[in-house]
């Protein structure tokens, strides 16, 4: 039986605004499907104009300026129907989804469909619950007493993955998929008797025990900030009284 970090998987990405889930826009997206590894991998690409200022510091990131965003970018309303339905009907297929980091990108994805839908991606997947594997969230487990940084570009270093062309939503959703076959491959021996969604309920578990751990770092360091323990997406805030 072929593993399933060798079978089908789909991975999604985006770019942004910046990195607040609750007020940040998307301004491109893309969604890698791959039949089993090494096959030629299907890209869908998403360019949105989020219809407020990109600041510049989000702009050195991924390059993508107003102007372009403007005069190329979809509106945001369109796109992300399109996403949400595309997730699904990837997820009703049986195909797990990677993020790399899911709660930002799921939640932003959330948010803009409340925003622009008057939505949510619960919605759209309300009848096949997503089945996520996270690379950050599995490497972190599996490797945990590793020292250093675990960004996309880390990970891609550290499993000997290519990445070219960093921050464009494609390449970041096509290395985030190779990074995950290369997990599987490196930790074997502890995976591969666990299906996708076993493994979707425990990186649930993990993540939260993680959160913990950077919240007490955290503490312990003075820095005021707070770690949401909440995984592949975080709940909607409360509404102000």
């Amino acid at each position: 039986m072929t593993c399933w970090y060798e079978g089908p998987l789909a991975a999604f990405d985006t770019e942004t605004t910046g990195v607040d889930v609750e007020s940040d826009r998307i301004v491109s997206a893309a969604i890698v499907v791959q039949d089993s590894a090494g096959a030629r991998a299907r890209t869908t690409r998403w360019l949105v104009n989020p219809g407020i200022p990109v600041p510049a510091g989000a702009t050195e990131v991924h390059g993508l300026t107003d102007d372009h965003l403007q005069r190329n970018g979809r509106w945001p309303s369109p796109v992300m129907e399109e996403i949400a339905r595309e997730l699904a009907e990837l997820n009703a297929s049986g195909r797990p989804l990677v993020v790399m980091n899911a709660p930002f990108d799921l939640t932003l994805l959330d948010r803009e469909l409340r925003r622009h839908r008057a939505s949510s991606l619960g919605r759209y997947l309300e009848n096949h619950p997503l089945c996520v594997l996270d690379p950050r969230v599995l490497d972190k487990h599996l490797d945990r007493y590793r020292k250093g940084r675990r960004t996309l570009t880390d990970l891609c270093e550290h499993y000997e993955v290519e990445l070219t062309g960093a921050h464009d939503a494609a390449a970041d959703a096509r290395a985030s998929l190779d990074v995950i076959r290369a997990i599987g491959r490196r930790f074997a021996a502890r995976l591969e008797r666990l299906n996708p969604a076993e493994l979707h309920s425990l990186q649930a578990v993990w993540h939260a025990g993680q959160a913990r751990g950077l919240q007490a770092w955290f503490a312990r360091s003075g820095t005021v900030e707070v770690v949401d323990p909440a995984w592949p997406l975080r709940p909607e805030l409360p509404a102000a009284a």
